[in-house]
């Protein structure tokens, strides 16, 4: 019997995971680099050096507000991986758009404080969290549609993971909307979505009964 390479090609999940947790790990540190020492010749004294510091506050509230996107997003597909007991190619490249809007975060969050008072900037910021909640959902779509998940997993774990993913995009993009009125209050909307996955999870944990899905499972 012919086996055609499309069959046989992006099986392992385990390279997958290796792969993502290399490219999610360059993305954070290069989110740092944008954040500059201030320029020496600026400073001449404390009072010099706590002006340029409060400068800085802003571009630290985007790199914090990255960096926690980034490690939901992580959370969200190593939770998936962990669930999946095979991949195929199809699976494989939805997975690899899925890191390609991650390499595409720095760039976004770089335009975002340098135009932070700016409506496109934060729209293209909030376009960069679409594709990944996008292609997370299409990853775990196409998953569960494959028959690629464990046999644990029940059909309504597999639901709720992916509702929590839409509810999630639905609040960013709520977030993302106030723009219109204040690009600032946008950011503070997002932080606190951004919170709610981060944080509110654990606090929920004690809350989860036996056939609950965990709040975090989807990142």
């Amino acid at each position: 019997m012919s086996v055609t390479y499309n069959r046989i090609a992006g099986q392992s999940v385990e390279r997958l995971a290796a792969l993502s947790d290399g490219i999610f790990g360059v993305a954070m540190t290069l989110l740092l680099l944008d954040l500059k020492v201030p320029d020496k010749t600026l400073v001449h004294g404390d009072a010099a050096l706590r002006t340029e510091l409060i400068k800085l506050l802003p571009g630290v509230a985007v790199y914090l507000m990255s960096f926690v996107t980034l490690g939901i997003f992580w959370v969200g597909q190593q939770t998936q991986l962990n669930h999946l007991k095979s991949s195929d190619r199809h699976l494989t490249w939805i997975h690899l758009t899925f890191l390609f809007g991650v390499t595409f975060l720095p760039f976004s969050t770089r335009l975002l404080t340098d135009h932070i008072h700016l409506r496109t900037a934060l729209l293209c910021y909030w376009g960069n969290i679409l594709l990944l909640g996008v292609m997370l959902y299409a990853c775990w779509g196409r998953a569960t549609r494959a028959k690629l998940v464990d046999d644990d997993v029940s059909v309504e774990m597999q639901a709720a993971i992916g509702r929590r993913i839409v509810i999630a995009q639905s609040m960013y993009a709520a977030g993302a909307a106030l723009c219109f009125i204040s690009t600032y209050l946008s950011i503070g909307v997002i932080v606190l979505v951004q919170l709610n996955y981060a944080i509110a999870p654990g606090l929920w944990s004690s809350k989860t009964g036996p056939g609950d899905v965990d709040p975090e499972s989807s990142g």
